[in-house]
């Protein structure tokens, strides 16, 4: 009875864990700075990392490498080249992609953040226009 008793103790340790670091993973929303962009090869998007429960930018996260892809109806997602700028400081986290077409692109995004044991992702959209529009 007692290995049964470790082995549910055990069961119970992990299974908390699991379902915290899923929870993790929860607390964290990527935003867009600034929504609408110019269409351009080299035009410049940045997403804000917020840690949701205190409402915070999260100011010194690892930023994996991003995709950026229009999606498009009927047929795959279009990708285009996307690298990685330098963070502000100030929770900001900066790329330039070529954004060669009008409409809606998804930028796809990864971090690691101290002392979370998951990897935060999301898809963050953007909406490029000809000419600069600035709402």
């Amino acid at each position: 009875m007692r290995k049964l008793g470790g082995v549910l103790l055990l069961s119970a340790l992990l299974a908390g864990s699991s379902a915290s670091a899923w929870a993790d993973a929860k607390d964290y929303r990527f935003e867009a700075v600034q929504p609408h962009v110019a269409v351009a090869s080299d035009s410049a998007v940045a997403v804000r990392l917020v840690h949701v429960p205190s409402g915070k930018p999260v100011t010194d996260a690892i930023i994996l490498p991003a995709k950026m892809e229009m999606p498009m109806a009927g047929m795959g997602p279009m990708p285009t080249k996307v690298s990685s700028g330098k963070p502000d400081g100030k929770g900001a986290y900066a790329f330039t992609a070529d954004l060669s077409m009008a409409g809606t692109w998804m930028l796809q995004v990864a971090a690691k953040v101290q002392g979370e044991p998951s990897t935060i992702t999301g898809s963050v959209p953007f909406t490029a226009a000809n000419g600069s529009h600035n709402h």
